[in-house]
């Protein structure tokens, strides 16, 4: 069986900064409060015409470059993504034909900020039954265009981006050693935003012009200091690893409360939680691969070491999964 290995990252982020300050001017906050409370002092949003998907192209071509392959090489294109250019067609295929992936396979995943989690796993298994060699996964989103500014319990927390990896088959001992997902619809209304449900019932004249997110922020809070933990165990133990064993947690960028709690519940100093949420916020499907690739291109990732990628989000939904670092070491793909 091949081992599906990491060997390029890339992200994109927008170039308009949105700080504390500038929230102060739209809604009752204060950079004191959002930083004790989220930790968070800014965040990117995405200019006016910049989509979704032009940022996933810039991550996706960064990756790309980075893994030392072209194009025409990749077998599948995954997008994680909540807020596609369009209901259809998918987000994958508008990239794979701006990539000139021509040959790939292509399509979108929605788990919210769980979504690149799932995605990378899904791409691993792939890989790792032999049907394909080459993938690309895309985490990307733009929420701030869902976010309501009055509202300071969502406005404040998040940002866009993009972020990507591409996943190859090889021989070498590195990539995905386990994977744990998890949903409870049962808390589906902690964080959502209304579709075609919320106003099939209205005349179209009620219709809202623009959908907002609704979160429950105490139970979203509460929820997700429990499962980062608990399903970063299970995935370390179902790799045959022991905390001791983790180089480096990787975690969906939520609040750096969440952060802590995960720190204490795995027993992992501080230092061993990458975390940017302080510059960029919330982004949703990109957090996880922004990370990758911001502690990838600063020499924070060397070969052999063990990450644990975990995200949380809406849904309810939850994804894990242990990865042993192979990066730019790896020379030659192949399958097993």
């Amino acid at each position: 069986m091949a081992n599906a290995a990491v060997t390029g990252w890339g992200m994109a982020l927008p170039e308009r900064v949105l700080s504390n300050a500038d929230l102060e001017r739209l809604v009752q906050t204060s950079d004191e409060w959002i930083v004790s409370r989220t930790g968070i002092r800014e965040r990117r949003i995405a200019a006016s015409g910049e989509s979704t998907a032009d940022l996933a192209l810039a991550a996706s071509r960064r990756a790309i470059a980075t893994a030392g392959i072209d194009a025409t090489d990749l077998d599948l294109v995954i997008v994680a993504t909540v807020t596609p250019d369009m209901f259809m067609p998918s987000t994958a295929s508008l990239i794979q034909h701006r990539l000139g992936a021509g040959r790939a396979g292509a399509f979108d995943l929605s788990a919210a900020c769980s979504g690149f989690v799932y995605a990378f796993n899904v791409a691993a298994q792939f890989i790792q039954a032999g049907t394909y060699r080459n993938v690309l996964v895309v985490g990307a989103d733009t929420l701030t265009r869902m976010l309501d500014f009055t509202d300071r319990g969502t406005c404040i927390l998040f940002g866009d981006g993009a972020g990507a990896v591409v996943l190859q088959a090889t021989g070498e001992p590195v990539g995905v050693l386990s994977t744990v997902l998890g949903s409870d619809g049962r808390g589906a209304e902690f964080l959502y935003v209304d579709g075609w449900q919320a106003v099939s019932n209205e005349p179209e004249s009620e219709w809202p012009k623009r959908p907002f997110m609704k979160m429950n922020g105490r139970e979203v809070y509460r929820f997700s200091v429990e499962i980062i933990g608990e399903v970063s165990a299970k995935a370390i133990e179902q790799a045959g690893l022991t905390y001791d064993d983790i180089d480096l947690l990787i975690p969906h960028q939520a609040n750096t409360r969440i952060l802590d709690a995960a720190a204490r519940r795995l027993s992992l100093p501080r230092e061993k939680i990458w975390s940017n949420l302080e510059r960029f916020g919330n982004t949703s499907a990109a957090s996880v691969p922004i990370c990758i690739a911001e502690a990838a291109e600063l020499g924070a990732l060397q070969p052999g070491m063990h990450l644990v990628l975990v995200a949380f989000g809406s849904g309810v939904s939850w994804a894990a999964s242990v990865v042993r670092w192979g990066g730019t070491s790896i020379n030659s793909i192949h399958s097993a």
